[in-house]
C-alpha cells in the first residue's frame, strides 16, 4: 500500500472511530477502506471515496461535526488527486 493510501485510511479511520457517526454512514467509510485496497488507479480510488463522502455528508442523521470531517476529508482528497 502506498503512503497516499495510508494516509487516506487514517482520515477514514478518524471519522470511523467517531461514537456519533451512524452505522450506515460507518460501513460506507469502511467500504472506503475496501476500494483503497483494489486494484483501481488511485485517481479512481479517490474520485469513488469522494463520491461515498458526498452522498454520506447529506444524510440527516450525520452530525455537523462528523460532516465538517468529512468536509475536511473530500477537500484533501482533491488535493491529492489533482497532484496525481
Amino acid at each position: 500500500m502506498d503512503e497516499q493510501s495510508t494516509e487516506i485510511i487514517s482520515m477514514l479511520d478518524n471519522i470511523i472511530k467517531d461514537r456519533g457517526v451512524p452505522k450506515n454512514i460507518r460501513s460506507s467509510l469502511e467500504e472506503s477502506i475496501d476500494i483503497l485496497n483494489g486494484p483501481k488507479s488511485i485517481t479512481e480510488k479517490i474520485s469513488f471515496i469522494i463520491s461515498i463522502l458526498d452522498d454520506a455528508s447529506t444524510d440527516t442523521n450525520v452530525s455537523a461535526y462528523t460532516r465538517i470531517n468529512m468536509w475536511n476529508l473530500m477537500s484533501a482528497l482533491e488535493g491529492m488527486k489533482n497532484s496525481v
